[in-house]
């Protein structure tokens, strides 16, 4: 009888403890605040993710251009070869087939070179960037008093969407 009424006891407890705990979270989420980030946002919008785009652009613009020129180069002596080979003797269309079977070799290990460059450089400079906006978006949770920032979701209400403040915030240290 004693385990039983220990029992009881502990169960009515643990009943009191929820229904206390029931009547708090609701006083507990009102005091709940939450916010959303569009990283993708921030990273088309903000000044240093513009600035950051820039730099890149300026300091791989020469080498796509000489992809770019290179290819154009490649796809007129292969039509040039298209038209010629019925004409040529089969030593010279084969050295020539060669030919453009090196240079087609050539150019697409630059373009897979310069793929690869441009990715590293671009994951640079957006680390660069990602670590200028978590920190704004921390200066902005711990100024306004958010409890949480969220910056992926598959739906937010607009209500909770500072992304225009932190791009502001970012914009301004970025200025400073």
């Amino acid at each position: 009888m004693k385990v039983l009424s220990s029992t009881l006891s502990r169960c009515l407890g643990a009943a009191a403890l929820m229904g206390a705990l029931a009547v708090a979270a609701p006083v507990q989420a009102q005091d709940f605040k939450v916010g959303f980030v569009n990283t993708d946002r921030v990273f088309r919008e903000a000044n240093t993710a513009k600035a950051a785009q820039a730099k890149l652009e300026q300091e791989f613009s020469r080498r796509e251009k000489e992809l770019i020129d290179q290819g154009n180069a490649l796809k007129a002596a292969s039509e040039k070869f298209e038209r010629e080979a019925p004409t040529m003797a089969e030593s010279q269309r084969t050295a020539r087939q060669r030919q453009l079977v090196d240079q087609d070799r050539d150019f697409q290990r630059k373009r897979r070179e310069f793929q690869e460059d441009l990715n590293a450089r671009k994951n640079e400079e957006l680390a660069q960037v990602i670590d200028r906006a978590n920190k704004v978006v921390k200066q902005v949770a711990e100024t306004e008093k958010y409890d949480l920032i969220l910056q992926e979701a598959v739906y937010i209400n607009p209500k909770y969407d500072i992304t225009d403040k932190v791009i502001k915030a970012l914009n301004t240290s970025a200025g400073k």
